[in-house]
């Protein structure tokens, strides 16, 4: 593998590991504080894990921060935080485009999908572990 790429790689997984263990601990600070009756920590985490891929990308698109620093932060750190943070820049993408026929398959297609891949998830786990 050339160097580079394998530099590369290293700054998303550091950076990812980080996003995921910060991920975590938001996650148990806020449960610890919040109503049991909404799943306030993965909310807050997409939430702010928007806001910042919005302003980490950009920069990036700016100029502002390096390659190595938008691998890092957008791909690694908050891809380990949050991939919905991901899903909304690349949405906003699309409509800044004004490919709203994108948008909406994308948008829409990212809910009911995914929706639809973790329940038949969930079958087939309870199919397999059926004894």
């Amino acid at each position: 593998m050339a160097r580079g790429m394998a530099w590369k790689l290293l700054l998303v997984g550091v950076g990812g590991a980080l996003g995921a263990m910060s991920r975590y601990l938001l996650g148990q600070w806020i449960a610890a504080r919040a109503a049991p009756d909404f799943p306030w920590g993965t909310f807050a985490i997409n939430i702010t894990g928007s806001l910042l891929i919005g302003f980490v990308l950009g920069l990036a698109n700016t100029g502002r921060i390096s390659d190595e620093a938008r691998l890092f932060l957008a791909v690694g750190a908050l891809g380990g935080y949050t991939t919905f943070s991901t899903f909304s820049y690349e949405a906003l993408q699309l409509l800044t485009e004004r490919s709203y026929t994108a948008f909406l398959g994308y948008a829409l297609g990212q809910l009911t999908v995914g929706f639809g891949a973790t329940w038949l998830g969930l079958i087939l786990s309870r199919i397999g572990g059926a004894r």
